[in-house]
């Protein structure tokens, strides 16, 4: 299909490479790709309306064959290591050939859209896309062009994404069949052997962690945001079942975006034009605005149906527990049409303690602040994985390691100083379990932990006295509105205060184990600021 206008798209792509006798689609509306995803047996529509897909073998990222290409932009700036594998080169160009050649033989899908809100920052993107719903997935979760944008399009970045195109290990010289490669130089991102359309907005989110790093002076951040009638941008930091995307799509404050966003000298601006939501467990009645969201145009993955209807059944993880619907930030009601907020006034890291330790809330000193964002700490539940029975401790640096192409500091330093600078309050929010493990009590309500959030962020917590926990040495409110004192001291909440203190000293331990990596470059007040097992 020829896309008329002042540019020649045939041309465009040659630019590329790309040469091909079959059909490119350009920049199809939902609807269509939608229409076509179910033409070619690639889904199913559900009773809401949505597109349901199977990402395949892949349900959730492969960061093992995640690489950056080592070249005179990287080669002394990126973080390399276990999350940022360098590839060379002439790896990138054998396999970018290889995909391009791969697509050639079909018909594909081409998507312009760009990211960041903030026209200052804004950054053009193409997909040429082997599968329809790759295509409707980045104009889920990029920012959407006019039909004016669209014939003036020049992109600054391309994605090629082939999840029919399997590497040969060997030959290519990666690990595995399946690959996403981030080439600074070529502007370029391939993705191969895999169809989880996650990789290909954490693809733009790595890109954009190091250029507005490096060349725009903008902290960017694995968070979401909202803002209050009152213009108070709130921000959330959290791993994935942490809450970050429930508790940010609050009916009373608009939703700025829910996983990624730059802080800029002017305020907060989301990357995306969509969300990412996670299914497991999705109810009406817990989260009524996801619950919403998903009708035409949303897209389903991995999801099952209720019997052989084509009801979704959320609670059913029989493919994976890493269930999820994408789609447009206007299927939220409330969400703000710029996607720009303010200085933030509030920032709540999240964690899901399932060590059954950590305080439902906590305000933090800008040293404990800088300690809990380089650590980054939530906790899988057990039973979750085979082998698991005991809660384990998952550290992400900056709550977003595996998207980090630069050292951890250079991100904390960053959020330090801004936090210094506007005197932001710093909170800590166990969204996770109190009175015991996981396994041993009820985690906590949801209905509290937003009592709690919205007493921080109306002020209700600043004129309450507080008291010092042991060991982390976290400040607690005595009190809170429609919250019972009971539940805010862990220790109090817990039967066996012995078994609390044990497991307060185990999982102090684990932090100052995941630490040590850091110490060198952290300062004496982030190091004050670690938790201290008492003799």
């Amino acid at each position: 299909m020829i896309q008329k206008g002042k540019r020649n798209p045939s041309a465009d792509l040659a630019k590329i490479g790309f040469q091909t006798s079959k059909n490119v689609y350009w920049n199809f509306d939902p609807q269509t790709l939608t229409q076509d995803a179910l033409d070619q047996k690639e889904g199913t529509l559900s009773s809401t309306g949505a597109l349901c897909i199977k990402t395949g073998r892949f349900t959730g990222r492969s960061p093992k064959d995640r690489y950056i290409v080592e070249d005179s932009i990287t080669a002394n700036t990126v973080d390399w290591g276990d999350v940022n594998q360098p590839v060379s080169t002439e790896v990138f160009d054998h396999l970018k050939t290889n995909v391009l050649e791969y697509l050639s033989d079909k018909n594909v899908y081409v998507k312009d859209a760009f990211a960041c809100s903030h026209e200052d920052y804004k950054l053009n993107i193409r997909l040429i896309a082997e599968k329809p719903w790759s295509a409707q997935f980045a104009h889920n979760m990029f920012r959407r062009l006019s039909e004016e944008q669209i014939l003036d399009f020049t992109p600054e970045w391309h994605i090629l994404c082939a999840p029919g195109y399997h590497a040969d290990p060997l030959a290519d010289s990666i690990k595995s069949s399946n690959f996403a490669i981030i080439n600074f130089e070529a502007k370029t991102i391939i993705i191969g052997g895999t169809g989880y359309t996650g990789e290909i907005k954490k693809g733009i989110f790595s890109v954009l962690n190091y250029l507005l790093v490096k060349e725009r002076g903008v902290l960017p951040m694995h968070c979401s945001a909202n803002i209050g009638k009152n213009g108070d941008t709130a921000v959330f930091f959290g791993l994935s079942g942490t809450g970050k995307t429930t508790l940010s799509a609050d009916p009373n404050r608009a939703l700025i975006g829910d996983d990624e966003h730059g802080w800029a000298d002017d305020g907060v601006f989301n990357f995306e034009g969509g969300c990412y939501a996670k299914c497991i467990g999705l109810s009406e009645a817990k989260e009524p605005e996801i619950f919403h969201a998903i009708k035409p145009g949303a897209i389903l993955e991995n999801i099952c149906f209720e019997g052989e209807t084509n009801v979704p059944n959320f609670d059913d993880v029989s493919i994976t527990q890493n269930t999820r619907v994408s789609y447009p930030l206007e299927h939220i009601d409330n969400a703000k049409p710029d996607s720009k907020g303010s200085i933030p006034k509030n920032i709540f890291f999240l964690t899901c303690d399932a060590f059954g330790v950590l305080p439902p809330i906590s305000k933090l000193t800008p040293g404990q602040a800088m300690y809990h964002f380089i650590s980054g700490y939530t906790a899988k539940v057990a039973g979750t994985e085979d082998g698991v029975d005991e809660p384990q401790a998952t550290f992400s640096a900056c709550f977003g390691a595996p998207f980090l192409p630069l050292h951890p500091t250079e991100y904390a330093d960053m959020l330090g100083d801004k936090m210094t600078k506007h005197k932001t309050n710093i909170w800590l929010i166990n969204t996770g379990w109190s009175g015991g493990t996981a396994s041993t009590s009820d985690r906590i309500s949801l209905k509290y932990t937003r009592a709690m959030i919205i007493s921080a962020l109306e002020g209700k917590l600043d004129s309450v006295s507080y008291r010092t926990t042991d060991i982390f040495g976290f400040h607690i409110p005595t009190e809170c509105p429609n919250v019972p004192d009971s539940l805010l001291n862990p220790r109090d909440a817990w039967t066996d205060k012995s078994a609390y203190d044990q497991k307060a000293a185990h999982l102090a331990e684990l932090f100052q184990k995941n630490f040590r990596e850091f110490e060198a470059q952290a300062s004496k007040s982030i190091m004050e600021a670690a938790p201290r097992i008492m003799a």
